[in-house]
């Protein structure tokens, strides 16, 4: 693999301890997929932020990092945290918990990285354009650049982006490269997906059905932001999908002539709900993952106003989104039918088993893979609709 002279460097330790590193951990990972060079990158988003994913051992390698005098060299943001930092005692989030989170966060905060903590930074002002690359982490985040902003991103570990975000490249390979941007698995849409859960279900059975292979859509004809971030995730944690395409709809289209062909109707999508939750009474209701769009904020506002909630909710979103949803009247509206917007994290990487939650309720296909797997919660799978009182 060939280097720049600056990247030689800092590979052999000239420009500090924190960067050679860091360029180890770039130079074997070109190596181990044939990259050929390094290439800049605009933005990085770190995984691996919620103290319930890394435990001590990952933050012992951060704190060793920032011994070593690292820094950021291009702009670096975060995944959600395991609580919202300003929240964390109303959520009921345990104490122990929360100091080493803010441990995680602080150790972060000393290599310059901005402590913007979510999985859709496309929400908060950071939209990469057509063709630019970058090193995003979160595997929602990562279909959502590659897909309908037509960035280009490889799905990077903690540590590889963290290196990226360091040293400002990141290896030249995979999703980076024109000839690995083709769709190879085609689905024929016998009916357009609408609600929530119907983009959730979709992108789950596709997932499943594809084994992470760039999808393409037949059939889709509208869909706005907040729809195709819910198919995305759903594609990405069923299926390991870094790349979809929709005619019409996602800068970029081009279909293998091989390519496997499945067709998906309303029977695929009801059948799938039925896998991925159960028809029971929740004790907590999730919404925000992907985080939540100011207008999907002020959508749960308007269908809750006026009224109660059978149980316990949180809207989970950016602390920018939170700050505007809070000036625009929707976090008060939601809070009097017996809710809460928290900022900075969300229902999979929060303890909600530590916290007493057996059963929690979601429409986002990504949070109905992970609430069963990662929190040990029954996962009940329906529209918020399901869950107000008459």
């Amino acid at each position: 693999m060939e280097l720049t002279s600056k990247e030689q460097k800092m590979l052999e330790g000239e420009l500090g301890e924190a960067a050679r590193q860091s360029m180890e951990i770039l130079f074997a990972l070109g190596k181990i997929y044939g990259a050929q060079n390094l290439i800049p990158v605009s933005s990085v988003q770190v995984a691996g932020v919620s103290c319930k994913t890394i435990g001590e051992a990952g933050l012992d390698y951060l704190r060793d990092l920032s011994s070593k005098g690292a820094k950021v060299k291009v702009k670096t943001f975060l995944n959600p945290a395991g609580m919202d930092r300003e929240q964390w005692q109303k959520m009921r989030v345990p104490e122990g918990f929360a100091k080493k989170q803010i441990a995680v966060l602080d150790a972060y905060a000393s290599m310059g990285i901005d402590m913007t903590c979510t999985c859709a930074p496309y929400l908060v002002g950071l939209r990469p354009k057509k063709g630019e690359h970058i090193a995003w982490s979160e595997s929602s985040a990562v279909v959502f650049a590659n897909s309908v902003l037509g960035a280009r991103t490889n799905r990077e570990g903690g540590p590889s982006a963290l290196a990226a975000a360091i040293c400002g490249v990141t290896p030249n390979y995979g999703m980076h490269l024109d000839k690995n941007r083709v769709a190879d698995f085609t689905v024929k849409l016998g009916s357009e997906p609408k609600s929530a859960t119907d983009f959730g279900a979709l992108g789950a059975f596709v997932g499943e059905a594809s084994k992470g292979k760039n999808t393409a859509f037949f059939g889709l004809k509208k869909a706005t932001e907040d729809q195709l971030k819910g198919l995305g995730a759903a594609l990405a944690s069923w299926g390991s999908n870094a790349l979809f395409f929709a005619k019409g709809i996602t800068p970029e289209w081009r279909v293998s002539d091989s390519a496997e062909e499945i067709s998906v109707g309303q029977n695929e999508i009801t059948e799938m709900k039925g896998k991925m939750g159960v028809p029971e009474k929740p004790d907590l209701i999730t919404l925000g993952c992907p985080h939540a769009s100011l207008q999907e904020i002020g959508s749960i506002a308007a269908l809750l106003r006026g009224k109660k909630l059978a149980c316990e909710l949180w809207v989970c979103t950016a602390r920018q989104t939170k700050e505007k949803a809070d000036k625009a009247g929707y976090s008060a509206t939601i809070e009097k039918a017996g809710g809460k917007v928290v900022a900075d994290t969300c229902m999979v990487v929060c303890p909600l088993e530590e916290m007493g939650y057996r059963k929690t309720a979601t429409h986002s296909g990504k949070a109905a893979k992970y609430l069963g797997s990662l929190c040990k919660q029954q996962v009940v799978f329906d529209e918020l609709g399901a869950f107000i009182c008459k």
